[in-house]
């Protein structure tokens, strides 16, 4: 089974009675420098930048850095390329086109074809699908996970996370496929869905796995749109200070979307509406 850094470093004792840091580092297979790093945090500038380009991402996905670096040098500030490509992979954004397939590596993890292409969707649990995306907070930033299900549009699970790691995306689908399964799972090409520690409960579950074509995020359309209404309606309205505003926000915020909140694709339901049938 494979283990985050963070939980790995959580193993170690630093007063053990018989082993040093340094051999506990050498049996867990972590090189003793990172069991001492602390990450830097962004500075305040960086975390500015950082939630300009949150906006302007969920305004215009299709833009890449060289158009993000020039709207911000318009604006004045004196950024470059190199640091708005940086800070975009800290969000994990990309710009939304077709790129070459010049990278792919033979010894990556399993990947699998797209399979929603002309796909008709008639049915809850027909095709569920997952993404992350980033959540500012007043001084830093978390990320979220969800698994929403096509159809209906109904968020069957979510958390936030400090890191990118591929734990808490593991945990919302465990979580999801609790008392459901789809027929079909659809993701993209992020190294956390690539993992086998996320495709295992699925293919043990006997799920369809499909994931987007590099660059493609709108092979993942109903999750975008997802992303867009909870930060239009929730995260840029309440401008969260912390992690524990923003669970307590979208803690909020989830059951209404799933309960209450109507969508004219569903004819004016809500998705717990379209989801479960009427009760």
């Amino acid at each position: 089974m494979s283990c985050s850094l963070e939980q790995r470093r959580s193993w170690i004792h630093p007063q053990h009675q018989r082993l040093s840091v340094r051999r506990q580092c050498q049996l867990l297979g972590l090189a003793p420098a990172s069991y001492y790093y602390q990450a830097k945090p962004e500075s305040a500038q960086n975390l500015q930048y950082l939630r300009w380009l949150d906006e302007e991402y969920t305004r215009h996905p299709f833009y890449g850095v060289r158009k993000m670096t020039f709207q911000l040098q318009q604006q004045g500030h004196a950024v470059g390329p190199k640091r708005v490509r940086r800070l975009l992979r800290l969000m994990g954004l990309m710009a939304v086109y077709a790129k070459p397939r010049l990278s792919l590596n033979p010894l990556a993890h399993r990947r699998f074809p797209y399979l929603l292409k002309g796909v008709v969707i008639v049915r809850p649990n027909q095709v569920w699908s997952t993404d992350i995306t980033y959540i500012r907070l007043r001084n830093g930033f978390v990320y979220l996970a969800a698994v929403l299900d096509w159809y209906s549009r109904y968020v069957l699970a979510w958390e936030l996370s400090i890191s990118l790691e591929a734990d808490f995306c593991v945990a919302v689908l465990e979580r999801a496929l609790a008392d459901q399964r789809p027929e079909i799972f659809n993701t993209d090409q992020g190294v956390q869905f690539t993992s086998a520690q996320f495709q295992a409960p699925l293919l043990a579950a006997q799920v369809r796995l499909s994931m987007d074509g590099r660059g493609r995020a709108f092979d993942n359309i109903f999750v975008e749109r997802l992303w867009r209404s909870v930060k239009y309606e929730e995260v840029y309205l309440k401008d969260y200070r912390n992690v524990v505003e923003a669970r307590h926000g979208l803690g909020e915020y989830f059951p209404f979307y799933n309960e209450q909140r109507i969508h004219q694709a569903l004819d004016y339901r809500t998705p717990k509406n379209a989801h479960f049938g009427p009760r």
